[in-house]
């Protein structure tokens, strides 16, 4: 909710929780394990989170009385690995997503919706270059995978970590304020 100030106030914004307690104040989508082979994570949790946001937005739609083509999906880390992996596999129920310093989950491709429906889907991805806890290789892969979609997708990479900058920010702001003028 700390971004929700820099966007654009035609925007009804609403953060969902992830689900699971790491600690006080600090939450995730799905457990993680950084060992000496790679990132580990628990497959079965991403997949209920996954479900789980899923559910959240068709309430959300419901209860707010709007259509899927007007919910757009942001997120940062887990947060931007979970929009992503909704946008591949129920891209009719969104608008676009904004994935940060995110990847795609391996488990998630073979749930994948067929591409037909992912056609013009905006997708933005940022990723920064020095990104210690998901190297820009991570976004990178993110990249090519989406480039074989019909998807509408945006790229950049900024000189920073795992963060949000102002720059990156700026770059948010602007592409999400240009496909809500797109939807007027």
């Amino acid at each position: 909710m700390g971004l929700a100030p820099y966007l654009d106030p035609r925007f009804h914004i609403i953060s969902a929780r992830a689900p699971f307690v790491l600690g006080p104040g600090a939450y995730a989508w799905f457990h993680i394990e950084f060992t000496p082979t790679g990132i580990v994570i628990d497959p079965r949790e991403a997949e209920e989170s996954r479900v789980t946001l899923l559910r959240f937005i068709d309430e959300l739609v419901e209860g707010y009385g709007v259509d899927h083509s007007r919910v757009f999906l942001m997120g940062f880390s887990q947060g931007g690995i979970i929009s992503l992996s909704l946008a591949l596999t129920e891209p009719k129920r969104l608008a676009g997503v904004v994935a940060m310093s995110a990847r795609i989950l391996p488990e998630v491709l073979p749930r994948m919706a067929p591409p037909a429906e992912m056609a013009g889907l905006p997708i933005l991805l940022i990723h920064g270059v020095s990104d210690p806890v998901l190297g820009v290789d991570y976004g990178r892969a993110a990249r090519d995978r989406l480039s074989t979609l019909p998807v509408a997708l945006t790229y950049r990479e900024y000189p920073m970590g795992h963060q949000v900058t102002e720059e990156s920010l700026g770059d948010v702001v602007g592409w999400l304020r240009d496909r809500l003028d797109d939807k007027s």
